[in-house]
C-alpha cells in the first residue's frame, strides 16, 4: 500500500470511467492519494481540493497502533441492527479511545458486507505500511492547476 500504487489505481478506475479529466478532492490518506495522482498525472487533474493534509510527513500519531488493535478486537453480532451494533463496537472500543469524536470517526468505517460486519478500511495493510503512509512521495515538478488546501483550525495535519 503506497501512493504511488493508490494514485495508479486512480488513474486507471478514470480510465475505466472514460473521465480524461477530473476536479479531483481528496481528504486525509485520500488527500495525499490525489496529491500524488496530480503529480504524476497532471494532465487528468483540472482543479485539486486536499482536506485536512499536506504533502509532508505526517504528524507522528503513535496512538494509531493502537487504535488499529481495538478495532482487529471488536466483535459484533451479524444479526444485530446496525444502530446496535455500532453502539456495541463504541462500547469495546471506549476503554481503548477515551476521545468520543475520535470513536464516532473510527466507528464511521464500521459497514456491513456480505451479511457481517466488517472494517471499511484494510487494517492490516496499513497496519503493515503505517510508516510509508506517514510520508509522502518525492516530485521534483510541482502541479501547477488551481489548487486549494482545506483544514480545520485546530487540525494538527494541514502545516
Amino acid at each position: 500500500m503506497t501512493y504511488e500504487a493508490m494514485s495508479c489505481d486512480l488513474q486507471n478506475l478514470l480510465d475505466k470511467l472514460e473521465l480524461p479529466k477530473c476536479i479531483l478532492i481528496g481528504h486525509s490518506m485520500g488527500g495525499k492519494t490525489a496529491m500524488t495522482m496530480a503529480l504524476h498525472w497532471p494532465g487528468m487533474v483540472e482543479k485539486l481540493v486536499v482536506v485536512d493534509i499536506s504533502p509532508n510527513r505526517s504528524v507522528s500519531r503513535r496512538v494509531f497502533p493502537d487504535y488499529f488493535a481495538a478495532m482487529k478486537a471488536v466483535t459484533v453480532d451479524a444479526d444485530w441492527p446496525r444502530s446496535t451494533a455500532r453502539n456495541r463496537a463504541e462500547q469495546q472500543l471506549q476503554p481503548f479511545i477515551e476521545d468520543a469524536h475520535t470513536r464516532w470517526f473510527i466507528l464511521s468505517n464500521l459497514v456491513e458486507r456480505n451479511g457481517r460486519y466488517v472494517w471499511r478500511v484494510n487494517i492490516e495493510a496499513v497496519t503493515n505500511n503505517m510508516e510509508h503512509l506517514m510520508g509522502f512521495p518525492e516530485f521534483n515538478t510541482p502541479f501547477t492547476a488551481p489548487t486549494i488546501f482545506l483544514g480545520g483550525a485546530n487540525s494538527p495535519y494541514i502545516r
